[in-house]
């Protein structure tokens, strides 16, 4: 496991356009926050770790989730047949938190997923991100605490 997974996550820099820091925040556990401004429209950081198929991504899930251990759950669809697990060799971004009014945007470009700033963002605002998840999968219930908030990270 990554030394960013364990006790102390952190940023890796090699991934960061920019200066983040990793700290316990108000939505889930640990989050991602801003160390300085950060512009509209910039990339922020890269979403790295171990590339999966879809087929051991899902073996990988089904174990986690079998143990009882959903926060350590990282896994990034980067197309139909491949996921990135952020909790191996990650770049610090897995620990984005979901919001249903997100600050960020994902981006694939590739075999790349990138993080790009939706609006200015300033230093110790908690970065945030939309997850998607689809409708099918199993509903987990939201706690960004936007007025905008669904209710569940799952689309609807």
């Amino acid at each position: 496991m990554a030394p960013h997974c364990a006790n102390r996550p952190s940023i890796d820099p090699a991934f960061a356009a920019y200066p983040l820091r990793i700290a316990r925040g108000p939505i889930q556990g640990y989050g991602v926050f801003a160390a300085s401004p950060i512009p509209r429209g910039r990339k922020v950081i890269e979403y790295a770790g171990e590339r999966l198929s879809l087929r051991k991504a899902n073996a990988r899930l089904r174990r986690i989730l079998r143990l009882g251990r959903r926060p350590g759950v990282y896994l990034f669809g980067l197309n139909r047949f491949w996921r990135i697990d952020g909790a191996v060799g990650g770049s610090g971004a897995e620990r984005i938190n979901h919001s249903c009014e997100p600050n960020l945007f994902a981006r694939r470009s590739r075999g790349h997923v990138l993080y790009f700033s939706r609006r200015r963002i300033r230093p110790g605002e908690e970065l945030t991100v939309d997850y998607h998840l689809p409708p099918e999968a199993l509903r987990i219930r939201c706690r960004c605490g936007s007025p905008k908030c669904r209710g569940f990270l799952n689309r609807e």
